[in-house]
């Protein structure tokens, strides 16, 4: 682990030098409406089980408002059942909005990268089908480029035992989760799943990144 954080460390250094109710697709609206004052952006991460993800964002400094979703399938408006019934096309993701004056597109994808196993293919721990892939879904070409950017220098320095897996795609479509996926570790946290495997994923994260989480 502290080796992998040094390779990471090292890229990002390099990088920033170098440079039940319905559901709607939200990827082109914004729907904070105390956002609309400040210049937000966002990006769509696509990283296992979109619990843990939503878990993670949320802590993040500059980030306005984590969704969970469903993202670039062929279905409108998918329910969870048909999602895991692994014939939508669509990948469990989180829409991040978040304010780049408080966090940079660099430091949501340095989380990205270190917050899930990026090397294997449909699959998160034991979470296994299309629906978990590791992607980013870019909003941006700025977005898209970074990613590119990232995925080939950690490929390039061996940070990983194998290679990365991760998509990069355009957002397509984005269609937001019934209502009790969102902010499901909030509300259900000694619920097994969270308990067992979103809390230690979340210490983790909160011991790697203190200088980039909210304050309480």
């Amino acid at each position: 682990m502290k080796q992998f954080s040094f390779i990471l460390a090292c890229c990002v250094l390099f990088i920033s030098a170098c440079a039940q109710s319905e559901k709607k697709p939200t990827s082109n609206t914004n729907k904070n409406n105390n956002s609309k004052s400040m210049n937000t952006e966002k990006i769509t991460l696509g990283s296992g089980c979109f619990w843990c993800t939503e878990a993670v964002y949320e802590q993040v400094k500059g980030v306005i408002k984590v969704t969970s979703g469903y993202c670039n399938g062929h279905v409108e408006n998918p329910t969870y059942e048909q999602v895991c019934d692994k014939t939508t096309g669509h990948t469990e993701a989180c829409e991040i909005e978040f304010d780049p004056k408080q966090v940079t597109v660099d430091e949501l994808l340095e989380i990205f990268w270190q917050v899930h196993d990026p090397t294997t293919l449909n699959r998160q721990g034991n979470d296994v089908g299309p629906q978990y892939r590791s992607a980013v879904f870019y909003h941006n070409e700025h977005q898209k480029e970074r990613a590119e950017y990232y995925k080939k220098k950690l490929d390039e320095s061996g940070a990983y035992a194998a290679k990365i897996v991760t998509a990069i795609e355009p957002i397509k479509n984005f269609y937001s989760a019934e209502n009790y996926h969102q902010d499901y570790y909030k509300d259900n946290s000694n619920q097994p799943y969270c308990y067992f495997v979103i809390r230690p994923k979340l210490e983790k994260f909160e011991k790697v990144f203190k200088d980039k989480l909210k304050s309480k």
